[in-house]
């Protein structure tokens, strides 16, 4: 696992990706040990390639334990990247 800042515009915000695909995206951190079962179906069954997967969730100022483990627990069913992409509260 490696943790990297994104680039940010004048206002905070992330900037866009410059590559991936966005597989799945959740209002909230909570969602993610909610919807581990459908994390894993959909990272397992995202094929072979060479871009990035991206996990997108809205609204996070921190993410647990059981959210980071539902994550990590969906990228270990393929080999390629996944990028868990975390946006900012507010």
């Amino acid at each position: 696992m490696v943790v990297e800042h994104g680039a940010t515009d004048a206002e905070g915000n992330l900037e866009a990706l410059a590559a991936g695909q966005v597989v799945m995206s959740l209002p909230s951190p909570e969602a993610l040990a909610r919807e581990a079962g459908e994390l894993r179906r959909v990272i397992g069954r995202a094929g072979t390639g060479v871009e990035p997967l991206v996990i997108v969730v809205e609204a996070a100022e921190e993410l647990r334990e059981e959210e980071l483990a539902a994550a990590l627990d969906a990228a270990g069913r393929t080999s390629r990247a996944v990028i868990l992409r975390v946006v900012r509260d507010g």
